[in-house]
């Protein structure tokens, strides 16, 4: 994939290969391949997402996903589930963390 002239290395299920090379452009043209528009949520999701790889060196579980976005927002965990999985129909792994710019986490169940 060609983002601003740089190419962006995927897997071949279209997570990148070196998280370090993600930005909000690439995250864009990931989105538009999953047939999503990134909004001001998308972005509390992705943001959280990437400042725990920042921290962390690795993706988050999605629980901890869940509490701070519950924390962002000002709603309940499960509220936050549901939030979520409707900002990401096909799921946490399947859709945040391959837009993100994550590498497809191992041993992870889909959802």
């Amino acid at each position: 994939m060609e983002v601003n002239g740089e190419i962006i290395e995927l897997d071949n299920e279209g997570y990148l290969i070196e998280p370090n090379q993600w930005n909000r452009e690439v995250a864009i043209e990931l989105a538009t391949k999953e047939n999503l528009e990134l909004n001001d949520e998308h972005w509390i999701v992705l943001d959280l997402m990437r400042d725990f790889y920042k921290e962390n060196g690795v993706a988050s579980d999605v629980r901890h996903i869940f509490k701070q976005l519950g924390v962002d927002l000002g709603i309940s965990k499960k509220e936050a589930k549901a939030k979520l999985f409707s900002l990401f129909p096909y799921g946490y792994v399947q859709q945040a963390c391959k837009i993100s710019g994550m590498r497809r986490p191992r041993g992870w169940s889909t959802g």
